[in-house]
């Protein structure tokens, strides 16, 4: 993938960076800022990106029983369309059991397109624990 990241021209690699993980405008304008402490460097930027994607696949690739034993919550953005995260996060909510909840509107980056829907439910989980 960083070859991909630094092949692709920087000004279509912005939009579709900035489109790709939110659906608010702030979102995209947090990742749009992000992605601009690396102008004048796409290789940085697709190292970074690329070592990403690396670290996901070794991980799928171990397949070992990431058991978590304290109370979770997945979260994920009805739009997420980043990679495989919707796919993922259906897998992993139906192989362990642990609540799964999708945040209409919002992308990847879900604490950027609905911050309070997100907070609230880290606020039940938090007080649940308590």
């Amino acid at each position: 993938m960083e070859a991909v990241y630094f092949y692709y021209p920087w000004k279509w690699l912005l939009k579709s960076g900035t489109n790709g993980v939110a659906v608010s405008e702030y979102g995209r304008k947090l990742m749009y800022e992000m992605m601009m402490a690396y102008d004048g460097d796409k290789r940085r930027y697709s190292q970074i990106a690329g070592n990403g994607f690396k670290i996901l696949a070794d991980a799928v690739e171990k397949d070992l029983p990431y058991e978590i034993k304290c109370p979770a919550l997945l979260i994920c953005g009805e739009k997420d369309h980043a990679g495989s995260c919707i796919r993922y996060n259906k897998a992993w909510h139906r192989n362990t059991n642990i609540p799964l909840e999708w945040i209409k509107n919002a992308g990847h980056n879900a604490n950027t397109d609905q911050p309070e829907a997100v907070n609230r439910l880290i606020d039940h989980l938090a007080r649940k624990v308590q």
